[in-house]
């Protein structure tokens, strides 16, 4: 399992790394993360089904879509001098609302679907397209490149030493009754292993970010705890639907859900740290 792990990680980085450094002449990193968006609400939807409550797949792709793609900052510029841009995530969140409104109050019994359906259609949006969206938004930024960087990176070394600090002394569980296999000595050398690559990010290399190495280890601190709640939330959603992963399509990660699952959090932590902090 460990060696499938590490050979589709090192399969998938190269691509992740050349779709966050070039955008030319394509956006490649928001064509990634809408990809990504689009196959990850599906995952959420088919273990949703399997629960009996079938969702509204084709709304929810078409929304987490727009949520992703509005986020892209070129894309933003391009539209900007015909329409003002800022009026779009309130314009989204409008249309989301009103939908759950809609499926709450009026659902369609004839093919099974209740207002649990809706309930979960809008769920899926806001988790694999509103929170992921934040990345593109992210990039968009100044050193928006390097900031995605942080972000990504700092979860994984979160997660690679929690791993392995786990499995060599991990003695006390942290959440039994939703991830048996957590500690919390994986947890605290999860987190001493995010700190110490977030001070990476204080060096003066090309990914060097305008922090000083105090605001770098705070948050790296703040990425780890927040992506800890997020996996701890996915795990909660497939002991709710009965799976131990979401899907195989990554070998040796599980489902795409499994792998954002701490990242988009991340990211949401990320872009309102520099945009309330930094910038």
């Amino acid at each position: 399992m460990l060696k499938t792990r590490v050979i589709t990680s090192l399969c998938g980085i190269p691509i992740l790394v050349c779709a966050i450094w070039f955008d030319k002449p394509l956006p490649w990193f928001t064509v990634l993360i809408a990809v990504w968006g689009v196959m990850a609400v599906l995952e959420f939807y088919r273990l949703v089904a399997a629960s009996k409550v079938p969702p509204y797949i084709y709304f929810g792709i078409f929304l987490t879509l727009l949520f992703i793609v509005f986020r892209d900052a070129d894309l933003l510029a391009a539209i900007e001098p015909g329409f003002n841009t800022s009026y779009i995530p309130p314009i989204l969140f409008a249309a989301l609302v009103q939908t759950l409104l809609w499926f709450l109050f009026y659902p369609n019994r004839q093919t099974g679907r209740t207002s649990m359906s809706g309930v979960w259609t809008v769920i899926g949006v806001l988790y694999a397209g509103w929170l992921l969206s934040h990345l593109v938004a992210l990039r968009g930024l100044d050193d928006g490149r390097n900031w995605v960087f942080f972000a990504m990176f700092v979860t994984f070394a979160y997660d690679t030493a929690a791993y392995f600090t786990g499995r060599s002394i991990g003695r006390h569980k942290l959440a039994p009754s939703i991830s048996p296999g957590k500690t919390w000595e994986g947890t605290v050398g999860g987190l001493a292993g995010a700190v110490l690559f977030s001070l990476l990010f204080t060096l003066s290399t090309p990914f060097v970010l305008p922090i000083k190495w105090g605001e770098a280890m705070l948050l790296g601190l703040l990425v780890s705890i927040f992506g800890q709640v997020g996996d701890l939330l996915e795990s909660l959603f497939k002991r709710y639907v009965g799976v131990k992963d979401s899907g195989t399509l990554i070998r040796g990660h599980g489902g795409l859900l499994d792998r954002m699952d701490s990242i988009v959090f991340a990211g949401a932590v990320v872009y309102y740290y520099v945009i309330w902090v930094i910038q």
